[in-house]
């Protein structure tokens, strides 16, 4: 669940300290990168994630919003890091879906560190070519 940080700043501003309070929204999941684009013949979402398995991901499609989530775990054991960039944990990433699409005959692959989401787009979203 997201947590919600207030901090309190006293900026100066024309030689006088102004007080204000600022909200931040802190959460321990978080979003790996994710491509969105459309092809003439679909809506394909991309998510960036290595070190998982197929059925690690939950993928999920309401009210035109592709819910892409799971958890990728650490590696087991204790260690000092010296660099940290790589997350774990929990996390989730939602994308808009504006075309209407046909979700029955949706795929969904991960390879090479990629999970790609092909959404078929309904047969009346095709242009006829004459």
């Amino acid at each position: 669940m997201p947590t919600v940080i207030r901090k309190t700043v006293s900026p100066v501003i024309d030689g006088r300290r102004v007080r204000s309070v600022s909200w931040q929204v802190s959460s321990s999941i978080w979003s790996p990168p994710t491509d969105a684009y459309e092809t003439e013949e679909a809506c394909v979402v991309r998510m960036e994630i290595a070190g998982m398995r197929e059925e690690d991901f939950e993928v999920a499609f309401e009210n035109n919003l592709l819910l892409i989530s799971g958890s990728r775990s650490d590696l087991p054991g204790r260690r000092a890091y010296h660099q940290m960039e790589i997350r774990f944990g929990k996390f989730a990433s939602s994308v808009a879906i504006t075309a209407t699409v046909d979700v029955d005959n949706a795929t969904a692959v991960y390879k090479d560190g990629f999970l790609t989401v092909i959404l078929p787009k309904s047969k009346s979203n095709h242009h006829e070519v004459e």
